[in-house]
C-alpha cells in the first residue's frame, strides 16, 4: 500500500508529466504552422525544444524535421552548399518517421522537399520554387 506521500508525489509527477507532453505537443504544432508559413528558423526552434525531449527513432525524425527547415533557411540566404549538406542530413533522418507521424503526411513532405531543392539547383540564385508544406491528416474520417 502506497503512502500518502508517496502517492502526491506519484500524482505530481504525473502531472509534470502531462503537461510535459502537452507543451511539447504544442510546440511540435506550433512548429508546424511557422513551417508552413515560411518562418524556418522559428519552427527549428519550436521543435527543437520537442526533440530534446524525445527518444530513439523519434529523435531521429524531429532532427531530420529541423534539418529540413534549415535547409531551406539556408537556400533563401542564399547558402546553397550549406542548404544542399542539410538537405541531404534531413532525407536521411526523415526515414526513422513513419509515413504518417502525428497526422503529418511525411511521405508528401519527402516527395515535395525533393521537387523544391531539384527545381531550386536549376533556378537562377535568388529565384526559388514555392516552399515545401506540410499537410496534415485527419486522424478520423470525415
Amino acid at each position: 500500500m502506497r503512502s500518502f506521500a508517496a502517492f502526491a508525489i506519484a500524482s505530481r509527477f504525473d502531472i509534470v508529466v502531462e503537461t510535459m507532453t502537452e507543451q511539447s505537443g504544442d510546440r511540435f504544432a506550433a512548429g508546424v504552422d511557422l513551417f508552413n508559413a515560411g518562418r524556418f528558423f522559428e519552427a527549428h526552434e519550436a521543435w527543437e525544444q520537442v526533440w530534446l525531449r524525445s527518444t530513439g527513432n523519434e529523435k531521429i525524425g524531429i532532427q531530420g524535421l529541423i534539418q529540413a527547415a534549415a535547409a531551406i533557411l539556408h537556400l533563401e540566404r542564399g547558402n546553397r552548399e550549406g542548404a544542399y549538406s542539410l538537405y541531404e542530413k534531413a532525407c536521411d533522418k526523415l526515414v526513422m518517421l513513419p509515413q504518417t507521424y502525428r497526422e503529418l503526411d511525411i511521405g508528401e513532405l519527402k516527395g515535395a522537399l525533393k521537387e523544391f531543392f531539384d527545381a531550386a539547383s536549376a533556378a537562377p540564385r535568388g529565384s526559388l520554387p514555392p516552399r515545401p508544406k506540410l499537410r496534415r491528416i485527419n486522424s478520423t474520417p470525415d
